[in-house]
């Protein structure tokens, strides 16, 4: 087994044995990237002198016995989360040579524990999008089949985990944009609690709704990183002050006692056969391992859609005033007065559809529309979180598809944004509801493609999505498979 190809805890023991230094890991991804990089597009930027800097200085952490829980493993960010000298784009134009001057909390908590940043990683510009074709520097491959879709917003995320180009990266999800290309790159992602992981670095989308979480290849290593991300942040005000568990100690065989509810407003027209059928298998398979199934309704799950692209395009609006052209960020230099300055600015460094939700979000927060368009979609907002309490009042973790359908090809949807939209059905509704959710891989399409499991809980009950999910990916013990790369 090559060095690149082995897992976050994999890694952690070769090297606590001494049989792998993080330089050697390192460059064993670096030469991963170098072979596979023109195909996969998985990265902005890609930091190798950096990288090897952090991992020579791991290796003498280690030495030393100061080494943290991440000592020496590389890791990708996407690239909406800032770090210190090293360019922050969010995929776009607007921001092209920003280069911030301090690392999200996130990231500053990955480097305190050793963890080797290897570079940024592709996404829809300013994470809005389902496929990361809008980015502005490059889409990235399903590694599975070129061509298609790696997903969206943390698509380059997905696909450097999912293409061995490293073992982790550090993702963002407003409206399923970790557990999305997660499932369609047959990976391991979790979108937490909100408040559980500080925002504080993480350039705003929707506020209300984003939350940064790991994408990995094994259950194991979410966990992992989810010890070291998870916690209060001073520097954060949604950050909320709750014990942090080990989330590591959650990895327990057996499911004995607990209840999964089966949502059946997610298993409606649209969804594709063979997602269906590789779902309800792994419902058999946690039954076998000793949960009970529960059927369940989400009976406002039909708005979701509607709420979500009424209240993330007003908070969008709203958080992307300030690329004006003003103070950072790209500027047309060659207007002749300050309104041309300000239009063209926006108009050349946005892309379609960033331009397309702020006009969406404007228009329901202007006047005489607020009420029928934003406070109408909050109350809705309410309805759906009330529907999860309730569900929860029976079960602990509710099982689905994550989308309806597997991965799509490159430009299939381009020139119809709802069908793209309609995608994200059954991942929105966490977000709105502020509630913890996970994809595990759960098999593979006749074609080959992968199909991730959603997994749901109550707020902070995190450690319940990581032991199912532990037990769904022992259970299946799913073949390696050749990638299309």
């Amino acid at each position: 087994m090559n060095s690149y190809e082995l897992t976050i805890s994999q890694a952690l023991k070769k090297m606590e044995q001494g049989e792998l230094s993080a330089v050697e890991l390192t460059k064993s991804c670096l030469d991963r990237i170098d072979a596979v990089e023109k195909e996969v597009v998985a990265f902005v930027t890609i930091d190798r002198e950096g990288a090897l800097l952090q991992a020579e200085k791991a290796d003498s952490q280690r030495k030393s016995g100061q080494g943290g829980q991440l000592c020496g493993i590389p890791l990708s960010v996407k690239d909406l989360l800032c770090t210190k000298g090293l360019a922050t784009t969010c995929g776009s134009k607007m921001l092209e040579n920003y280069v911030p001057p301090y690392n999200a909390t996130v990231v500053e908590k990955l480097k305190s524990e050793g963890a080797v940043i290897l570079g940024k990683t592709t996404m829809d510009e300013f994470a809005m999008g389902s496929t990361s074709e809008s980015c502005a520097f490059g889409v990235p491959n399903n590694p599975w089949k070129k061509g298609y879709v790696a997903g969206g917003s943390s698509g380059g995320s997905a696909a450097s985990v999912a293409s061995y180009e490293c073992p982790g990266s550090l993702g963002s999800d407003t409206g399923g944009s970790i557990r999305q290309p997660a499932s369609l790159c047959g990976i391991v992602g979790m979108k937490p609690t909100y408040g559980r992981v500080s925002r504080y670095g993480l350039t705003a989308f929707a506020s209300s709704l984003d939350q940064v979480g790991p994408l990995c290849r094994t259950v194991e290593d979410c966990a992992l990183m989810m010890d070291v991300i998870s916690g209060h942040d001073q520097m954060d005000s949604t950050s909320v002050k709750q014990d942090v568990p080990h989330f590591s100690s959650s990895l327990r065989d057996g499911l004995t006692g607990l209840k999964v509810g089966v949502p059946k407003e997610y298993f409606t027209k649209g969804l594709d056969p063979e997602v269906e059928k590789i779902i309800y298998n792994s419902i058999d398979v946690l039954r076998k391992k000793g949960a009970e199934i529960i059927d369940v309704s989400l009976p406002h799950t039909e708005y979701c859609v509607a709420v979500y692209y009424l209240i993330a395009p007003s908070e969008a609006s709203s958080n992307l005033a300030r690329y004006d052209g003003a103070l950072y960020g790209y500027r047309d230099i060659e207007a002749d007065t300050l309104i041309d300055m300000y239009k063209q600015t926006r108009s050349k460094g946005f892309g379609a559809e960033v331009k397309r939700r702020i006009l969406i979000g404007t228009y329901a927060l202007s006047s005489g529309y607020y009420e029928a368009y934003y406070k109408k979609a909050s109350q809705v907002r309410t309805l759906i979180l009330n529907d999860f309490k309730k569900a929860f009042e029976v079960c602990d973790v509710l099982i689905s598809p994550v989308t309806p359908t597997p991965a799509w090809k490159m430009g299939e949807n381009t020139e119809d944004p709802l069908a793209i939209y309609m995608s994200d059905i059954l991942t929105l509704s966490a977000n709105l509801a502020g509630i913890p959710g996970m994809s595990v891989p759960g098999g593979f399409t006749s074609e080959g493609l992968p199909v991730g499991v959603q997994l749901q809980a109550a707020h902070f009950q995190e450690e319940k999505l990581l032991q199912t999910g532990f037990n769904l990916e022992q259970s299946l013990g799913l073949e390696k498979r050749q990638l299309d790369i």
